[in-house]
C-alpha cells in the first residue's frame, strides 16, 4: 500500500484502555479535531499488539493497568515491531516513581488520566510529530 506524504499530516492515534468509557470517550475528543484519526480501540495490551501491525498508529495512547496483558508489556511488544510509534502511558497510578522505574525504555511519556483533554490532545500532536520526523529519517 503506498501512502502519500499529504496524508501523513494527519496522524494515526489507538486508544487502549479496559474501561469500555474511557475508549469511547478519548475516541469522542479526538475524533473532534483536525488531522487526528482514531484507528482503533482495545481493551488490552493483546488487542492493542494485534491493532499496531494493522493500522500502524503514530501514536497510541495506552492504559498500564490491564487483564490479559498490561500496557508495561504490550508496550515492549510494540516498541519491537513499530520503533517509530509513540506511546503514551495514560494512567491513574499515582506512584510518582512510576517514571523512574527501568521500563520507561518502551515509553514516550506519561500522563495521568486526570489532565485537561485538551493537554492530552496537545501530547499526542506533539509525539505525532516526532513519529513523523523518525518515519521520514528512516
Amino acid at each position: 500500500m503506498l501512502m502519500l506524504s499529504c496524508e501523513s499530516s494527519t496522524l494515526r492515534v489507538i486508544v487502549v484502555d479496559d474501561h469500555e468509557l474511557t475508549r469511547l470517550t478519548l475516541k469522542l475528543a479526538f475524533s473532534c479535531q483536525e488531522n487526528i484519526h482514531v484507528v482503533g480501540l482495545a481493551s488490552n495490551g493483546q488487542e492493542a499488539i494485534e491493532l499496531v501491525e494493522r493500522t500502524q498508529p503514530d501514536v497510541i495512547v495506552l492504559d498500564l493497568q490491564m487483564p490479559i496483558m498490561d500496557g508495561w508489556d504490550a508496550s515492549r511488544h510494540i516498541k519491537a515491531i513499530a520503533p517509530n510509534t509513540q506511546i503514551i502511558a495514560y494512567s491513574s497510578v499515582e506512584d510518582v516513581k512510576l517514571q523512574d522505574t527501568k521500563e520507561v525504555g518502551s515509553l514516550d511519556a506519561f500522563c495521568k488520566k486526570d489532565v485537561p483533554t485538551k493537554e492530552l490532545i496537545a501530547l499526542v500532536r506533539q509525539l505525532g510529530k516526532k513519529s513523523e520526523n523518525h518515519s521520514v529519517a528512516s
